[in-house]
């Protein structure tokens, strides 16, 4: 175990102990839903990974120091915490986050390097990061930390305010397999399909354990994404989801907004011109992701044991 990380005693028993655990980040937290929204979220999918039979650890630099399993008063404070004062972590920042003691939320890369450091296999997320559109060479360091970190993240797919024939094409050349759970096109994040084909389908949790667990034993080092439609129920219409996604780019590029600014400044305002349905898609679909991490987690490790 890394001696830089700290571990909540709930974690570090589940840990020692080989049971499952899911990881989650802390993004979503400070820079993906507003207050109270992202509170309620966050601790609705931690207990969609318990009810499901593992052990949520929710990730986040807090005061310098790296920490596997928030309180709920350690989420509270970051949701509540002022705009601009948690640093987003990347694999770039938490040397500077650690070293001037900040806070800072994980993003999907960031999560996954903790979650490997813990000995966490699972990350449970709502959409990952990709190449912007019509910026091809704006990557999002996701994409690179899948093609080295062996951790299986389960999502609805990439963001769909993204280029997503390009992610893929990133994907691949990372060396990182697409396994769809219950579909063989890659999930549009708010609407359940891009029409994109992918490179496995599997129809149980059980299923997609399986070719984690054949990754560890092969020794092999990268990551898996595995990718699960929005509940059918809290779908957004391709058209409608699509229009706002097109607004709101053209918005962020008139306004300037460019970097790690474009995908927050996105989401909220398609949020508005949805008059929140992309929202309510984008909250449903976060928790249905977390009850199946947890049930891929609770096989993973019968499969280890």
């Amino acid at each position: 175990m890394n001696p830089n990380l700290h571990l909540s005693p709930e974690v570090a028993d589940a840990l020692r102990d080989q049971r499952a655990v899911v990881a989650l980040e802390s993004t979503l937290i400070t820079h993906g839903l507003p207050y109270p929204a992202n509170v309620e979220t966050a601790l609705a999918m931690e207990t969609a990974i318990r009810d499901a039979g593992a052990v949520p650890a929710t990730i986040a630099v807090l005061k310098g120091q790296i920490t596997v399993g928030l309180s709920t008063g350690d989420i509270e404070r970051l949701a509540a915490a002022p705009a601009g004062s948690v640093r987003k972590c990347s694999r770039r920042d938490f040397s500077i986050a650690v070293g001037l003691g900040e806070d800072a939320a994980t993003t999907v890369a960031g999560t996954m390097i903790v979650a490997h450091m813990a000995g966490i296999r699972i990350f449970a997320t709502g959409g990952i990061g990709g190449v912007h559109r019509g910026h091809p060479f704006d990557v999002s360091a996701d994409l690179i930390e899948l093609g080295r970190t062996l951790v299986a993240v389960v999502c609805a797919g990439a963001k769909s305010i993204l280029d997503l024939p390009l992610t893929l094409e990133v994907l691949e050349t990372q060396g990182v397999p697409v396994i769809g759970l219950g579909t063989s096109t890659l999930p549009a994040f708010y609407t359940r399909s891009s029409g994109l084909p992918i490179d496995a389908c599997v129809d149980t949790p059980e299923q997609a354990a399986r070719i984690i667990a054949a990754g560890l034993q092969l020794g092999l080092t990268h990551g898996y994404l595995i990718t699960v439609p929005v509940p059918q129920a809290d779908e957004l219409p391709a058209t409608t989801a699509e229009a706002a996604i097109q607004q709101a780019t053209d918005e962020a590029a008139a306004q300037g907004i460019h970097g790690k600014d474009v995908t927050p400044f996105v989401l909220k305002r398609v949020a508005e011109l949805t008059e929140g349905e992309s929202r309510r898609a984008n909250v449903s679909l976060l928790q249905n992701n977390a009850r199946v991490g947890g049930q891929i987690a609770l096989a993973l490790q019968s499969l280890l044991a």
